[in-house]
């Protein structure tokens, strides 16, 4: 998905600026080397961003493409977000064995997720299914689905549509059932402050996009959260109004708060971070201090 992502941005950038020399770099991070692992078990947020970052700042390339949710709420010093385009559907989608719906998967019947977000979610819904951590990339997951190990999984829609695999999904999660990740469907380019690629590829920046992201990044920052806490955000633009709704739940789904918060979108960053505070005092902080506590 990372080759189709930066593809995508490689297309534009090419028709947006012909004759431009464009080479595409691989680089593989420590999410991409610990597949049998869990992500919050070695680290969360930041494990496919560091060693592209670290690249940047020695000048090994240029503009790193990123899925926006899997960054840190704060970026290093030296770099800023050159553009962030329109974003992609950013519902969780179910991809099950006989195109069942969630309310059809029979009781007892295993779902693969890499997500504790996702796991809390569908087992606040639905107790009686159990939910199987699942690592590695799109095609594995789908080949483990087809192999009889699991009856479906929970995946990011935008990572399905960026592949050509849309029609293997059977169902779109409601925002009711599983809300997604923060900047979930969202890219961010991300590059050397000042550096002349900036001005290259800000026909690519998307503002309503951006300042959706800005409210759920706020809303994460405040919680302290990464892969580590069932943490999920979504927000929707409209003219000049901004609306958010924010989860924080329990990793077992026995307890899930939930809250919804909408003004102007000059207050995109304000709105966010009030959100978290008000899920907060609702009794999510102690869900918070339990998902950090040492396992």
């Amino acid at each position: 998905m990372a080759l189709a992502q930066a593809g995508w941005v490689r297309g534009k950038l090419e028709e947006r600026h012909p004759g431009l020399q464009i080479t595409t770099v691989v680089i593989k991070t420590s999410g991409d080397r610990f597949l049998e692992t869990p992500l919050q078990a070695i680290g969360g947020k930041g494990l496919f961003v560091k060693e592209i970052e670290e690249a940047l700042l020695r000048g090994e390339i240029d503009l790193a493409v990123h899925s926006m949710k899997d960054l840190p709420t704060e970026n290093p010093a030296g770099l800023v977000f050159a553009a962030i385009p329109e974003r992609e559907d950013p519902r969780d989608a179910l991809v099950s064995s006989g195109r069942r719906a969630l309310k059809d998967l029979p009781s007892g019947a295993r779902i693969g997720t890499g997500s504790l977000r996702r796991r809390a979610q569908i087992l606040y819904h639905r107790p009686d299914l159990v939910v199987e951590p699942i690592r590695g990339n799109i095609d594995t997951r789908l080949k483990k689905l087809e192999r009889g190990e699991l009856e479906a999984l929970v995946m990011a829609g935008a990572g399905l549509k960026r592949i050509g695999c849309e029609s293997r999904i059977s169902e779109y999660l409601s925002p009711q059932i599983c809300l997604s990740a923060v900047a979930q469907g969202a890219l961010a380019l991300e590059t050397r402050e000042g550096d002349p690629v900036i001005e290259q590829v800000s026909f690519l920046h998307y503002p309503p996009t951006a300042t959706q992201i800005l409210a759920e990044r706020a809303f994460l920052k405040r919680l302290g959260g990464g892969c580590q806490v069932p943490v999920g955000a979504r927000a929707w633009t409209d003219d000049e109004q901004i609306r958010l709704l924010g989860v924080v739940c329990e990793h077992n789904g026995c307890r899930l708060y939930k809250g919804e918060i909408a003004g102007s979108i000059a207050d995109a960053e304000r709105l966010g971070r009030g959100l978290a505070e008000r899920l907060l005092e609702d009794g999510a902080d102690a869900v918070l201090c339990q998902a950090r506590m040492p396992q």
